[in-house]
């Protein structure tokens, strides 16, 4: 797909691996519409990149075909999807303060797979309703849509049930979605990073960020979010990659703590 003049929307673009996406996207003449429950930082980088910002709660049905329908009016039915919203709050099973709050795991599902869920339904209805791209061998495309998942879906550590549980549904719903949206020339991927640089690292000592960085075997750093939106790029660009979960991770495989 020639991504210039195409409208995509990107969520959890307010900041990590969803700015860096926008960002690329925009480059790439995309006409970018930046999802984030954080309005304030999705309004600040929209700025900064020519898209929108538009506030949305993904796990929220009614929030997020508002922000759907906010975007199409401003650019057009998106052909590009980026799913970057997620949180990693972790907890044991069992803590100092007894068994993990059923509230606490029901919160990472809802926000990191029925929010991954609720978007892909939605941008697909508006996807299969397009003409497929006029481009040379064009194979009848009409969107792409990608996904992100965690290293974590396959080496969940020690207090990572409620993350690790939620990514490996992202996981598992890749393919059979991808199957699914194949009769209407949408494609379907995941990219399950490892460990990268992002606002949820950011908070952590230096010392901890470089020993997460030296776990890598290589190159032995942290992911950058820019190698995340030149992945996603290239999937957009790739047109016979479906269906298929890509670890981004330096060939990094997590110890149980």
């Amino acid at each position: 797909m020639k991504l210039s003049g195409q409208a995509a929307i990107v969520t959890g673009g307010g900041s990590g691996l969803g700015a860096a996406t926008a960002s690329a996207l925009s480059a790439s003449g995309c006409k970018v519409a930046l999802f984030d429950i954080n309005d304030t930082a999705a309004q600040a980088h929209a700025r900064a990149i020519g898209g929108i910002a538009v506030r949305c709660d993904v796990a929220d049905a009614a929030s997020a075909e508002a922000a759907i329908a906010t975007a199409r009016a401003a650019h057009g039915p998106a052909r590009v999807l980026i799913n970057c919203a997620g949180i990693g709050t972790a907890g044991r099973v069992l803590g100092r303060d007894g068994p993990l709050k059923l509230e606490a795991f029901e919160r990472v599902i809802r926000v990191n797979l029925i929010g991954t869920f609720n978007m892909i339904r939605l941008a697909a209805a508006d996807m299969n309703e397009l003409d497929p791209l006029e481009e040379p061998d064009g194979d009848d495309e009409r969107g792409v849509i990608v996904n992100t998942a965690s290293i974590a879906a396959f080496d969940g550590q020690v207090g990572q049930a409620a993350y690790a549980a939620s990514k490996g549904g992202v996981v598992g719903m890749t393919l059979p979605i991808a199957r699914e949206l194949a009769r209407a020339g949408v494609r379907v991927m995941t990219i399950a990073p490892g460990v990268f640089h992002t606002p949820m690292v950011d908070g952590l000592p230096p010392e901890v960020r470089k020993s997460l960085g030296d776990g890598v075997p290589f190159p032995r750093r942290l992911g950058m979010p820019e190698e995340y939106a030149a992945l996603a790029l290239h999937i957009i660009g790739n047109r016979f990659l479906n269906g298929e979960v890509i670890r981004l991770d330096g060939a990094l495989r997590m110890a149980p703590r």
